[in-house]
Order: structure tokens, then C-alpha cells, then sequence
């Protein structure tokens, strides 16, 4: 598949020993450091435009600094920073916070890269945020926040919440120096009362109600406290670990159990709306910030962004490659002797062992039967044909190169991105043979189109099936990853085509009146109007306009797509209910709203003028 832009990562550390402790224990002041390095590396899939560090250092003297950042942009951010960090003593602190970023939004530089620091010459009012996040109402927080009489420098969500929260950390400062000055307090005494007493459940449950969206939100500030908070649907995910040395939090389960050499039951999952909150002591405590509002936790971290390596997430990617065989094989016709199975590389690979162990167990159903038809005690030459049928696997394609965008002309572009994917010659019997590969999911079509139709039709297959292990993706996503517009997704185009072809405008301008009434609805009661687009069609028939949409001019080879159902992937994947995507069932009153206007935009800016021509 094209691969989809990926979801943020974070990671954070908060040392609970003093820094001599580590130096000789483990030979380092860096400690902290050096595992910090580890968990962005372990999660290098979610960033490859950007990265950056935040560490706090505790206990510093006035007139030195305690609170430094550094950021870069690329695929190389990380081995960047650290390489031009590694000797830095004053990196040598007890709070860390790294970050990956894969832009949502489109917006880049080095401006937007996390973490973002807010100034101020209390230690206490020092911020320092990052976040994997997509807000959906980040024009209902500039309002609130401007019509107070702040100013945000910036337009984004992230400079946005910085700003919001900053503001209840500043009430929440205030808040303890008048109680210090009631005390009969004075001087720096008020100033080590503040830095000892501030509550970031204050700062929390003051800034994140308003807020709509997936999220898992990290701060840190000068005095030296930390904390993470997950979005109260449950959509953004968050692990963390706790020992006698250290605390920890990343996105991701096995980050943690590989860089701190635990078993699984001893990583804990954040769970919705509750936060991990540290304070400048080293106590922490898991604090309910908002009532959970859903149980969505995205399917898409189970079938494509998180790493396989998890153990559950592996045995759901099996699965749900398992679950495929009967829609395969009734694209094969039964033939399985004369079918080839493979993957596209690279992430589809676990799903594609689960498919092969369905095709397995359903052979070795049939070879059973063909010794209970006998009636007798087989020969030993009756035993043969039978047990010597097997499940062919081969790796057809590769994953040839990474283009450079050296070339711009149009037909040598192409022509590139067509060898994007390479095969391994002669593995089928031509036009004997059908070919059967797996991909994690088909959101596009344009690499299928461009690349690996072509590219797989020089097997001469007798028939090309095209299996996804997600289902037909038909609708955009708001809460952290880069699909916005639904004239994206090939399953969208198809429906569209259709209504066309069955002379069904009429549903399409009904749509469109429909979506403009709902954004006048309060948010809260809106639905997604774009599902009645799909309901005419099944998902074969939108499976067949895919492939006439899809299939490269000149390929004559006989093509079928097979989708996993929702069905299907509820049941591999029980506890991570979120389907939006697939569903339009979208978890927050926010992307029900983004969702209809998704369409609106598409109805003005390109349906109509296309109309005219």
C-alpha cells in the first residue's frame, strides 16, 4: 500500500534516584538520557519528519538554566539530537520528554516540531508540552481563548493548548502564592511553598474539558513536575512503567518492555481521561481528569500503526488475516491447489502468516475427509496424494527501493513509481497459477494502480486476488492521522462512480442539502450524513468498480478484491472498538461535524465542477 502518514510518538522519564545513584550503578549521569534515546528509537515508525527532547533538571541555583529543548526536522532527527547532545553535561537531568512527529495537518518547519516551551522567570510557570494529537475544535478553543484577550502567535492546536494550558498553570502558581502569603510566607520561601504545592490535576481539569479530539498530552514544567494525560474516548493510546529507579511512559507497550527488560504485566496501559501525574517529589499518581465519554481506541493502532512486536497486537494481525480464507477462497474457486499465496511488504506480513495458517487448517480439513471417504486403511501411495497437498507460499513482491523525487517530469515519474515494488520471477505456473496477496489495507489505490498490479501481472497469474486485512476504508480521519478528504479513499471514488452510473445524482445533491443542515445542528446531535451515499451498493459491488478503477491499461488479468469485514475485525481486535474510518461511527461530536463538512467541501470544490465538463 501507499503508506499512510503515521501517528506522533512520546516518550517520558522521570528518574526517582539522585543523578550519583545512576553514575554508579550504571556508569552515567546520562542514564535517563541514554533510555530516552532507546524508546524514540523503538518508535521511529511513529515520526520521520521531526523529533525533539525536553529535559528539567532539579534543584538549580538562580542563574542557571534547568529547562533545556532541542529539535530537528527529517528522518535523521533523532541520531541528530543526540548526536549533538550526547557530551552536553547540563542534559544530565531528572525529567525527560522526547517526541516524533508525523505531520496531520500539512503544516511543517522546524517551528511546529514538539516539544514547545513556554518562558517565564518563575520556575513553576515554565511549560513544556508535547503531545500525539489531532484536535477537532481547535477553532472553538482560539475563540474561547482570544475572547479573554490572549493572542496566540500561532494557529495550531498544539501552540493553542500550550497557550490554554499555560494560562491555568499561571492561575494554578497564583493560586499557591496567595495561600503562601496567607501563611505569613515571604521571599523565596513563597517561591519553594509554590514549587512544592502546585496540583496539575488543577491545571488538567481546567484546560482539557473543552477540548475534542484523540489525544495523549505530556508536560513538563520548571519545578519539576510531570504528567500525561489520554483523551477520555480512549482513542490515542499510552503505556507506562513504574519501578524503584525510574518512571516511564511511551505510545507504545514494547518500547517500554525493551527498554527497561520487563515482562508484559508489568507495563501498565493509561487508561481514557485518567492522567499519570508526577510531582517535583517523585510521587505519582494515576488521577481521573474527565469521565470516560467512549470506548474507542483506534483499530487502525492494531491492524497498521503500533509495532507487531507487541504480543497482542500480533496475534490480532494473524487473526485477522486467519478470518480471510473464506472470501478467498471463493475468489480462487476452491482451487487451492493452483494458488500461490504472498504479501505486500512490508507491514503486511504478520496478517499474511495468519492467513496462511487458515489455509493450513482448512487442507488439513480436507485431507481428513479424503481419508474418511476411503472407507478402508489407506495405501501408502493413497497417503501420498493426499498428505502431499500443501499450501504454496511464496514471497512475490519486494519492496525494491525508496524513490528520490529527482525526476519530475510526469511519464518518467511514473515510470519510476511503477518499480517502486520488484518480483521474484517464475514463482507461478503462467496462467495455470492464481496469485493471492495480502495487504494490512487499501486506502488510495494509487500504489496498486501505479506499482503493484503492473508489476505482479508479469507472473501471469490466472486470476490476481487482493485480499485487505482492514475493510474498505470509506471515510476521512480527525484524530491524528494524515486522511482528511474523503475524494482520498478508492472505496469513496467507487461509490461515487456508481452513483453515477445508476443515474443516481439525486442522492448525491440529497447528501450534500443533508450535510449543510446537520452543521446547523448543536454538535452534539449531528450524524454522518455521508453514509447514505454507500447504502445502495454492497461491498461487492464496490469491490468490482475498485478493480475497473484501479486496473492499469493493458493488464487483462482476471482481479478481485477481498476485504475483511467490521465483523471480522471486531473480533480480532475486541477491546479497540474505535472503526470510524470503516464505519463512520465517529467517537466525538468534532469529527461528526469535520465528517460533513468533509463532504460539503468535496461537493463544492469538486463534484460540481466536474459536473460542468
Amino acid at each position: 500500500m501507499e503508506p499512510l502518514k503515521h501517528e506522533c510518538g512520546v516518550a517520558m522519564i522521570r528518574l526517582l534516584k539522585p543523578l550519583d545513584y545512576y553514575e554508579h550503578k550504571y556508569g552515567t549521569r546520562l542514564y535517563g538520557l541514554n533510555k530516552l534515546y532507546l524508546m524514540m528509537e523503538k518508535q521511529h515508525n511513529r515520526g520521520q519528519e521531526g523529533a525533539g527532547i525536553a529535559c528539567v533538571k532539579l534543584n538549580t541555583e538562580p542563574g542557571n538554566e534547568y529547562m533545556f529543548r532541542e529539535r530537528a526536522e527529517g528522518k535523521d532527527a533523532i541520531t541528530e539530537i543526540f548526536g549533538q547532545i550526547a557530551n552536553y553535561d547540563h542534559f544530565a537531568g531528572e525529567l525527560y520528554m522526547g517526541h516524533l512527529r508525523y505531520s496531520t495537518t500539512g503544516k511543517s518547519g522546524l517551528k511546529y516540531v514538539h516539544p514547545f516551551l513556554r518562558r517565564n522567570n518563575w520556575k513553576a510557570k515554565n511549560l513544556c508540552l508535547c503531545g500525539n494529537f489531532n484536535m477537532t475544535n481547535i477553532d472553538e478553543i482560539f475563540h474561547k481563548i482570544t475572547s479573554q484577550g490572549q493572542c496566540p502567535r500561532i494557529y495550531s492546536d498544539s501552540y493553542i493548548m500550550l497557550e490554554w494550558m499555560g494560562h491555568r498553570l499561571d492561575r494554578e502558581v497564583e493560586r499557591n502564592f496567595n495561600e503562601a502569603k496567607a501563611l505569613g510566607l515571604e521571599g523565596t520561601a513563597i517561591t519553594d511553598y509554590i514549587d512544592t504545592h502546585v496540583q496539575m490535576r488543577n491545571v488538567l481539569q481546567t484546560s482539557m474539558p473543552d477540548f475534542d479530539g484523540g489525544y495523549v498530552v505530556c508536560g513538563l514544567t520548571g519545578s519539576g513536575e510531570m504528567f500525561s494525560m489520554r483523551d477520555p474516548w480512549g482513542i490515542r493510546p499510552a503505556f507506562y512503567y513504574q519501578d524503584d529507579e525510574v518512571i516511564a511512559l511511551a505510545s507504545e507497550r514494547p518500547v517500554l518492555q525493551t527498554t527497561f527488560d520487563v515482562e508484559r504485566d508489568g507495563i501498565k496501559e493509561l487508561q481514557p481521561g485518567m492522567a499519570l501525574i508526577v510531582n517535583k517529589n517523585g510521587l505519582c499518581q494515576i488521577e481521573r481528569i474527565l469521565e470516560q465519554r467512549g470506548d474507542s481506541a483506534c483499530s487502525f493502532e492494531r491492524i497498521y500503526f503500533s509495532r507487531g512486536s507487541d504480543r497482542d497486537i500480533y496475534q490480532e494481525r494473524k487473526q485477522l488475516g486467519e478470518q480471510l480464507t473464506d472470501g478467498i477462497l471463493k475468489a480462487i474457486d476452491g482451487d487451492v491447489d493452483h494458488t500461490v499465496f504472498s504479501f505486500i511488504p512490508n507491514t503486511a506480513e504478520v496478517a499474511y502468516y495468519g492467513m496462511l495458517g487458515g489455509f493450513k487448517r482448512y487442507l488439513n480439513d480436507q485431507k481428513i475427509a479424503a481419508i474418511e471417504r476411503l472407507g478402508r486403511v489407506p495405501t501408502r501411495a493413497e497417503l501420498e496424494v493426499i498428505l502431499n497437498k500443501y499450501v504454496r507460499s511464496e514471497k512475490a513482491a519486494w519492496k525494491d527501493i525508496k524513490l528520490r523525487t529527482f525526476i519530475t517530469e510526469g511519464n518518467s515519474r511514473n515510470d519510476l513509481a511503477s518499480h517502486v515494488y520488484d518480483i521474484t520471477y517464475d514463482v507461478l505456473e503462467r496462467n495455470v497459477d492464481n496469485l493471492v496477496v495480502i495487504d494490512d489495507s487499501i486506502v488510495r489505490g494509487t500504489t496498486l494502480r501505479e506499482s503493484i498490479i503492473k508489476i505482479l501481472d508479469r507472473l501471469h497469474p490466472k486470476k490476481l486476488v487482493i485480499v485487505s486485512s482492514a475493510p474498505q476504508i470509506r471515510y476521512p480521519d480527525y484524530y491524528g492521522i494524515d486522511m482528511a478528504r474523503l475524494e482520498e479513499f478508492i472505496a469513496f471514488r467507487a461509490c461515487i462512480e456508481l452513483l453515477k452510473d445508476r443515474r443516481l445524482h439525486r442522492l448525491i445533491d440529497d447528501t450534500y442539502r443533508h450535510c449543510v443542515e446537520e452543521l446547523k445542528k448543536p454538535k452534539a446531535e449531528m450524524h454522518c450524513c455521508v453514509k447514505e451515499l454507500y447504502r445502495p451498493f454492497s461491498v461487492s459491488e464496490l469491490n468490482e468498480k475498485m478493480v475497473e478503477m484501479l486496473r492499469p491499461e493493458g493488464v487483462t488479468t482476471p482481479i478481485e478484491l477481498v476485504f475483511q469485514s467490521i465483523e471480522g475485525l471486531h473480533a480480532a481486535c475486541p477491546r479497540h472498538r474505535g472503526d470510524w474510518y470503516f464505519t463512520g461511527d465517529f467517537p466525538t461530536p468534532g469529527g461528526m461535524k469535520l465528517v460533513n463538512q468533509a463532504f460539503i467541501n468535496y461537493y463544492e470544490n469538486i463534484y460540481q465542477y466536474q459536473q460542468k465538463f
